[in-house]
């Protein structure tokens, strides 16, 4: 129980050092993760039983070769790849956003150490020290979001696209 409370405090000092801006990154990049989970449970579960549903309900039909029947299929391939694409836009704006937030951090975190230099001069290195760490952390905090979600999102993209693909051929315009 004490290794616990002993990450709480490191977590506590690491985001006091990173300023106010890193609570917002780590809000953006939590929020990017739980998209991303869901992502890849619902690729897991939910997607495979409605690709089947949809499958299942193309074969019943008895005529597939007409305008009408061809926009049926349309119709059902377009929600398949809508339901499968959901979240990946918003992954998507989430990993553009962490870098964005990081240099957001990097102009706060200079401004405290043109701020400490304004008002003491450049003789006090331990308050300009503050101001750095508050102007490198945030940026740092910010690429390693952005880079842990970049691959993430590309992946799920692909899988959508050949899933929504996949669909496609196998709905058959026979009959």
């Amino acid at each position: 129980m004490h290794w616990l409370f002993d990450s709480i405090e490191a977590i506590r000092d690491f985001m006091e050092l990173g300023g106010s801006v890193l609570t917002w990154i780590a809000v953006t990049i939590f929020l990017m993760w739980v998209l991303i989970i869901e992502r890849l449970l619902y690729f897991r579960s939910t997607m495979k039983k409605m690709s089947e549903d949809i499958h299942d309900r193309w074969e019943a039909r008895q005529e597939r070769r007409s305008w009408n029947a061809h926009m049926i299929r349309e119709g059902m391939i377009s929600k398949f790849s809508q339901a499968v694409s959901s979240s990946i836009p918003m992954i998507q704006t989430m990993v553009a956003l962490c870098p964005l937030l990081g240099l957001l951090g990097t102009v706060t975190g200079m401004i405290t150490v043109f701020e400490v230099m304004a008002v003491s001069g450049s003789g006090n290195v331990r308050a300009m020290a503050a101001g750095v760490s508050q102007a490198t952390v945030p940026t740092m905090a910010g690429m390693v979001g952005a880079l842990s979600g970049v691959l993430l999102v590309t992946l799920l993209s692909r899988r959508a696209a050949r899933e929504v693909e996949f669909l496609e051929d196998s709905l058959t315009m026979d009959h």
